[in-house]
């Protein structure tokens, strides 16, 4: 248990308490900003000494380590990828390819199951020809050809990062290609000799969000400083990005200025001239463009033309002329989570209730939208793999919980053939899931589902663990696995945690896009004490209804989670027995000044306002309390590289609940992004700390 580190706890923490004082009345932590710091880094190397060595040498860590870097590197996963021109385009990690291979396979052999496979990039070759720590990023191609492509490589896995030219058809990086330095860049083909760039220009190039304001039209054989000027956003914008979608090889682009972090101003740039502001809601996201219709997603009413296009809707709105059409409305109970645009019409993926669908919509030669719904097993995750890419055909996956997932192909005219289906990763025949519902304080039905084998939940009071993230527009599906996985998937809690008789609970609170966008929209800002209440509440209800007790109850989140966790530890410590925190948001005050914490005022509010006056009543740092409140062993984990959220919130965190004489646990891994880890083996590692630690003070020695 934690209690019998106490001491250690309390030593470490009066060092550094020590030394912190002079650095600033309001807060002694502040030095834990500083990134790099040599001070930062030597508390955080002492933190990571003094816990994982109590994680380490727990029985049960080698064998739950080695049980998730074999879920984590299985050769059988599915293998999914893109449709373009015939061939299917995959990215993989295994025992082998650590950092990853993107690589490609005809569509014939990957359809009938046997893919053969040509590496395009082996980036665990590339960084050791290279002698850096290359982390593989995004890679954006020019359509239809896809041969041209941009790859992105960052150094240990943060959001800066370069990009660099690559050719599918030599597949080897293009020599004196284009080539784009080190910043948080982001960018589109035009033609293959025309880039539209966003990066960091220079002085007064970038948004209060560290993101680019000013997008540039970057030519083949012309130095990057050339580039000539094609928009510039404000600096108090979140971002400038470019958007060019190529229908029938026709280029379509668009500029997408963010005002904030979900409200955005599009613009039409034919032929890359000045850009003409769309009539377009704010809160509206440009999916394609299907016979000269821009097909759009509300997150708002739009009111345009005469009529009201509700809240959640796919339209269509005509490029020339200006005409609206409304393509699908969800009821109530639905969400559209992804729209792919194929070459004669639509693959949408929607959810009912938290389940997955999914349908073909078309337009007729009248004008109307008609909807076909594609036949897909019921009570589960359905993805949207892939659709477009120069046909109708679309890739889409189905899994739960308890059911590994199987690869469909689709054709065109909607009939559906298993392609891959994944063994399982642990015995699922005598575990049980259920989608069950709690009432919140405002009276709101939240769902959540629940996980275990029969005879446990049957018996009650099982040690359980509660995950949620709440917020972004982001659902917390059933799913069983996905890249990059995560402790709450269930190959990995079926495996590492119900199979040893524990219990998972997923949980549908507001912030997510379960019930659409006013979901999200239910906990934003001054509401946001709605989403902490969520969770609470199916908390109280997990122990009402004897699923587990207050000291068998644990709590998992991250980044924005994370501050989830840090709040109902603050305001409901009595429920819990024990909580994992990961790459946290947690000083909530000075969140808009560490990494990209300014964008993200939409969400949360700007503590340099009036907001202050709500956010002070759950910002978790401000919130901690001394002796006279017992919080439960907490376990804070987070990544130095962290440039998205800040590690010193993590930091700051372990060191002043430790100063109040509170027991945690501390991680901090050198690299690996937001993600807090930049390869499959790392992943494996951190995954057995988390649920070590839920097993030592869940389950007992």
């Amino acid at each position: 248990m934690l209690t019998r580190f106490a001491g250690v706890v309390a030593a470490t923490a009066a060092l550094f308490v020590f030394t912190a004082v002079a650095d600033g009345p309001d807060d002694p932590y502040v030095w834990l900003e500083e990134i790099d710091g040599p001070k930062a880094l030597e508390w955080a190397r002492m933190e990571n000494a003094r816990s994982l060595v109590v994680l380490e040498k727990d029985p049960r860590f080698a064998t739950l380590r080695e049980e998730a870097r074999t879920i984590l590197t299985s050769p059988s996963r599915l293998p999914l990828g893109e449709i373009h021109r015939g061939a299917i385009y995959n990215f993989w990690q295994d025992e082998t390819h650590l950092r990853g291979v993107w690589r490609r396979a005809s569509a014939d052999s990957y359809r009938n199951g046997k893919p053969v496979w040509e590496t395009l990039v082996d980036f665990d070759q590339l960084a050791r020809d290279e002698n850096e720590n290359w982390v593989a990023g995004g890679i954006v191609c020019l359509e239809p050809e896809h041969r041209h492509c941009m790859v992105e490589l960052s150094r240990g896995g943060g959001d800066t990062s370069t990009w660099r030219e690559f050719d599918t058809t030599t597949r080897r990086f293009v020599p004196a290609g284009f080539a784009l330095p080190e910043a948080k860049s982001n960018l589109d083909w035009f033609d293959e000799d025309t880039l539209v760039v966003g990066t960091d220009w220079g002085a007064h190039s970038l948004t209060t969000s560290g993101y680019a304001r000013t997008v540039k039209v970057w030519r083949r054989g012309t130095p990057l400083p050339d580039a000539r000027s094609l928009f510039d956003g404000e600096t108090t914008d979140v971002a400038v990005r470019p958007f060019i979608d190529h229908e029938a090889g026709t280029p379509q682009p668009f500029i997408v200025r963010g005002v904030s972090f979900f409200e955005s101003e599009h613009y039409y740039a034919p032929g890359l001239d000045t850009p003409a502001k769309l009539p377009l809601p704010r809160n509206a996201d440009i999916q394609g463009v299907l016979e000269g219709r821009a097909i759009l997603t509300l997150r708002e009413p739009w009111h345009y033309g005469g009529s009201v296009y509700p809240n959640g809707a796919i339209v269509a709105y005509a490029l020339r002329g200006g005409a609206a059409e409304l393509v699908f409305a969800p009821r109530d109970t639905q969400s559209v989570e992804a729209v792919g645009v194929g070459e004669t019409g639509l693959v949408v993926q929607y959810l009912d209730n938290v389940s997955g669908r999914a349908a073909r919509i078309t337009r007729s030669g009248e004008g109307r939208w008609q909807l076909q719904e594609i036949a897909l097993p019921e009570n589960g995750v359905v993805k949207l793999i892939s659709a477009g890419g120069g046909t109708d055909a679309a890739l889409l996956s189905f899994e739960s919980l308890t059911m590994p997932p199987t690869l469909r192909y689709v054709t065109a005219s909607n009939d559906v053939e298993n392609v891959f289906t994944v063994p399982a990763a642990y015995d699922a025949s005598d575990v049980l899931v259920q989608q069950r519902f709690a009432t919140s304080r405002d009276g709101t039905r939240i769902p959540y589902f629940v996980m275990g084998k029969k005879a446990v939940l049957a018996r009650g009071n099982a040690p359980t663990v509660q995950y949620a993230y709440g917020g972004f527009l982001s659902p917390t599906l059933p799913v069983y696995y996905e890249d990059p996985s995560r402790p709450q998937h269930g190959a990995l809690a079926g495996k590492l945690w119900v199979s040893r008789g524990g219990v998972l609970v997923l949980c549908n609170i507001r912030g997510g896009s379960e019930y659409g966008p006013r979901w999200h929209q239910a906990g934003l800002r001054e509401n946001r004490q709605k989403v902490f209440d969520d969770f609470i509440t199916i908390s109280e209800d997990l122990i009402r209804t004897g699923v587990t007790s207050r000291g068998k109850l644990g709590a998992i989140g991250r980044s924005n989670g994370g501050l989830l966790m840090g709040v109902v530890v603050n305001q409901r410590p009595d429920l819990y027995g024990a909580v994992v925190n990961g790459v946290p948001l947690f000083d909530m005050k000075r969140y808009t000044k560490l990494g990209a914490g300014a964008s993200w005022v939409a969400e949360y509010g700007d503590p340099d306002t009036a907001d202050w006056n709500y956010m002070s009543k759950w910002s978790p740092y401000q919130n901690l309390r001394g002796r006279d409140v017992r919080y439960p062993p907490v376990f804070f984990y987070t990544s130095t590289k962290d440039d998205r959220v800040h590690p010193a919130h993590a930091r700051k965190a372990a060191a002043k609940m430790q100063a109040l004489g509170h027991d945690c646990l501390y991680y901090e891994n050198m690299e690996g992004g937001h993600g807090g880890t930049s390869n499959q083996e790392q992943l494996a590692y951190r995954i057995a700390l988390e649920y070590t630690f839920f097993a030592r003070q869940l389950m007992g020695p």
